[in-house]
């Protein structure tokens, strides 16, 4: 490929650039234009054998090979959206299955046919998870649910306690009404199980029956699995465990609430698997994903030096910059590559919409440290309902907003990359997901690191796991009245870490007024306490 440089000052060398480096999809109506990316003829063909080697990897992947070697894991959420690539019969039958059950139970409780156990139609959804357990079914219902139709979905991601009551207040009136969603992939991560007992608690306090009410995600045979099968929970949906869950929504994840807001989830599935098919193409001129592979790794130097600074120009894509944080960074910052070679890559991600961000960052990035990347989003279909004023309508505005933004920071010789879809729907949700998903895969490659493990997020759990058996150690041993400074609870606790129990003891005294304390706070030293 003959490229012309990247130039501030020369628009015509900058047409030429965009009309070489321009990607566009007639059938989905999708454009991705990486020209205002600092990539050279030369980079092209540096990168070229490094992608052969990456779509040679990505094929081992979806044929079955062991995508996940840290975990002994296969790969499996791009067979999601396209059974028939599935490495066997039996999982293929099962994708299939599992997509009809949802739609089925969608169907049933949308249409009242599955009703409560007081024999009313389900007007509302609790949702418990964490991370791309809500990430994921959040995004869905920004960005797809109209308003009246489907069920009001409520999300319940956090052990905020304050958080909580306000989540439990919200379905106080309709509790009796309410589904209640538990996703958990091994059944034992904290936040779903706290959350899930706080609102049994709350719904059983109600006089409501919670496995009568109740819906479990989870992978088979985990705790959460035998706990809804043994209590008959109203309905239980797999989660298989070559499914990540920053990579789980086009499983039940995703499709389950698309199917409660009565969405056709063939359609999402549909759009996913199209622009999976779009980025099998070893032409890395035709596909998007290797194109947008490309810019991330040029403009990081390979090491993820920029930050990605997400600009949707929709209400509806929001939420889309939190759910890239997690896909993104969860799968791209590693400590050590498939070598063992310490590397620490990563890329940030960051962002809100246009054109809100035009007046709350962008002036630190069109004249501040050149430290990022933009990605741009635009819809071209607009709303019919909203009236034309003197000519002009808030769409046009919209798209004038963004092109000048995006003109401003190349005028400043800041990178930037624009994402164009013709409309938006279910269809083009799920090619924007696959799009990024694919992405992320291919540039693991280019780096050579694995995408689908999280040891931080692991040793993250271990740590917190630790404090929370340290706390349980703490008020075993203050039941018996005596004052003890710190130093000696220490030393007859785990003798490893004074500054945690500093932490733990006053968080506890200020919710526990039985507990006692002499001294300063502000000299941990001379603290004593009891418990009374």
């Amino acid at each position: 490929m003959s490229l012309p440089n990247f130039s501030v000052d020369n628009p015509s060398f900058q047409w030429d650039r965009f009309c070489e480096l321009l990607w566009f999809d007639k059938d989905l109506g999708f454009w991705l234009d990486i020209s205002r990316m600092d990539i050279s003829s030369s980079d092209l063909d540096d990168l070229e054998p490094r992608l052969k080697i990456a779509f040679e990897r990505m094929q081992d992947i979806e044929s079955g090979s062991v995508g996940n070697p840290d975990e002994n894991r296969q790969v499996g959420h791009y067979w999601l959206r396209n059974s028939s690539i599935a490495p066997n019969k039996e999982i293929s039958d099962n994708i299939e299955s599992e997509i009809q059950s949802i739609k089925c139970f969608g169907n049933y409780i949308n249409e009242g046919k599955i009703r409560t156990p007081k024999n009313e139609k389900y007007t509302d959804v609790f949702w418990i998870g964490i991370g791309g357990s809500s990430l994921g079914p959040l995004l869905i219902v920004e960005a797809l649910k109209n308003i009246g139709e489907g069920l009001n979905i409520h999300f319940l991601d956090n052990v905020d306690p304050n958080g909580i009551n306000e989540k439990l207040r919200q379905i106080d009136k309709c509790v009796h009404s309410t589904l209640f969603v538990v996703v958990s992939k091994s059944g034992g991560t904290p936040e779903p199980k706290i959350g899930m007992d706080q609102a049994r608690y709350f719904l059983e306090s109600k006089g409501g029956s919670w496995p009568n009410q109740s819906v479990a995600i989870t992978m088979p045979g985990s705790d959460l699995d035998l706990q809804a099968r043994n209590e008959r929970w109203l309905k239980t949906f797999d989660l298989p465990s070559w499914v990540g869950g920053r990579t789980s929504i086009t499983s039940a994840v995703g499709l389950l609430p698309a199917s409660l807001i009565g969405i056709d989830i063939n359609q999402f599935l549909l759009g996913a698997s199209l622009m999976d098919k779009l980025t099998r193409n070893i032409d890395y001129k035709s596909n998007p994903s290797a194109l947008l592979a490309i810019a991330w790794f040029k403009s990081g130097n390979g090491k993820g030096v920029r930050d990605m600074v997400i600009l949707p120009y929709r209400d509806r894509l929001e939420v889309f910059s939190r759910y890239l944080q997690q896909l993104i960074m969860e799968s791209l910052g590693k400590k050590l590559d498939r070598s063992g070679n310490t590397v620490n890559q990563g890329i940030s991600v960051f962002g809100n919409k246009g054109s809100t961000d035009q007046h709350a960052y962008v002036q630190q990035l069109r004249d501040g440290i050149d430290n990022y990347f933009a990605t741009f989003i635009e819809i071209l279909k607009d709303t019919t309902s909203i009236t034309s004023l003197n000519n002009r309508k808030p769409g046009d505005f919209l798209s004038g907003f963004l092109q000048g933004t995006r003109q401003a920071l190349t005028e400043a010789g800041k990178q930037s990359v624009t994402i164009t879809l013709k409309k938006f729907d279910s269809i083009s949700l799920g090619a924007l997901i696959a799009l990024f998903e694919r992405t992320v895969s291919i540039y693991a490659e280019l780096i050579n690191i694995n995408a689908y493990n999280q040891p931080g997020v692991e040793a993250g759990k271990k740590a917190a796991s630790q404090i929370l058996n340290l706390k349980d150690q703490i008020i075993n041993l203050l039941s018996d009245g005596r004052l003890r400074t710190i130093s000696e609870i220490n030393n007859l606790t785990s003798g490893e870490n004074s500054e945690s129990i500093y932490f733990i003891l006053r968080h506890l005294l200020e919710n526990n007024p039985e507990y006692l304390y002499e001294g300063e706070w502000s000299s941990p030293k001379s603290l004593k306490f009891r418990k009374r």
